[in-house]
Parts: structure tokens; C-alpha cells; sequence
């Protein structure tokens, strides 16, 4: 028999410790929660980015006419302190793009976007409808 079927954790373990060291990190990285409501007239996207400046955030239209998304994320953790050099600093980037199709009836004009309290909200406004006339014939006299 195979030293395989003994232990069965052989394998994972393996490829864990091969993949879990200082050469090859792990990616942290995650999407950030998207909510998106609707109302009569208008759609809203709401993005959780704690901590991100509006500086750091891009909206736009593409030239597929898809809503693109785009946040870059730059923290650095600095001490103040002059007098001792550093062994070890940390430095933290994030970016985040996603492309989104967009409804028809979204008015591609007057799309807004702010950012406030650590959330990316997307304000997509609808087109309005116009009322259709209702056809009528007239009688010939």
C-alpha cells in the first residue's frame, strides 16, 4: 500500500507547507460588499471601503457603456520617531476594479458618486418615461 492511504493529511500538508512560507504569501484580498437598491427613480450602489478616501476611488463609464468601479487603497503605517532607524516597516496596498452592466433605463448623464463614512455610494438615475399619448381617430364629417 501507498504511504497515502496511512495518512491521509499527507497530501494537503505538502502542498501547505510548500505554499504557506515568506517565498510564496498568500494574497489577502476581497471584494468589497456591494448593496444595491432600487426606488422609482433611481438605483443606488453602495460599496463598504473603510478608511478610503475619495481620492482613492474612481467612477466611470466605459467604452462599453458598463459602470467601472475602480479603488486603490494606500495605507502605510509610519512611526514618528527620528531617532532609530527602522527594521521593519509595513506598507499595505489594495486596489479593487469591477465592471458593472448597467439597466437600460439608467440615465448615463447624471450618474453621482460620493464617498462618506467609509462607504462608496453610486447614485444611478433612471430615465424618465414619457406618458404616451393615446392614439385616437378622427371621424371625417
Amino acid at each position: 500500500m501507498l504511504p497515502v492511504m496511512f495518512r491521509n493529511e499527507w497530501f494537503p500538508t505538502l502542498f501547505n507547507e510548500f505554499l504557506d512560507n515568506d517565498l510564496m504569501p498568500r494574497a489577502n484580498t476581497t471584494a468589497p460588499a456591494v448593496n444595491v437598491r432600487e426606488d422609482e427613480s433611481a438605483y443606488t450602489m453602495e460599496l463598504a471601503a473603510p478608511g478610503i478616501k475619495k481620492e482613492y476611488c474612481r467612477v466611470s463609464i466605459n467604452d462599453d457603456g458598463n459602470l467601472c468601479i475602480a479603488i486603490e487603497n494606500k495605507m502605510e503605517h509610519k512611526d514618528g520617531d527620528k531617532k532609530h532607524h527602522y527594521l521593519r516597516r509595513e506598507f499595505s496596498y489594495s486596489n479593487y476594479e469591477q465592471n458593472y452592466t448597467l439597466p437600460e433605463d439608467v440615465d448615463k448623464e447624471g450618474i453621482a458618486a460620493k464617498v462618506e463614512n467609509g462607504i462608496l455610494t453610486v447614485t444611478l438615475p433612471k430615465v424618465k418615461k414619457e406618458e404616451k399619448k393615446a392614439a385616437k381617430a378622427i371621424e371625417i364629417s
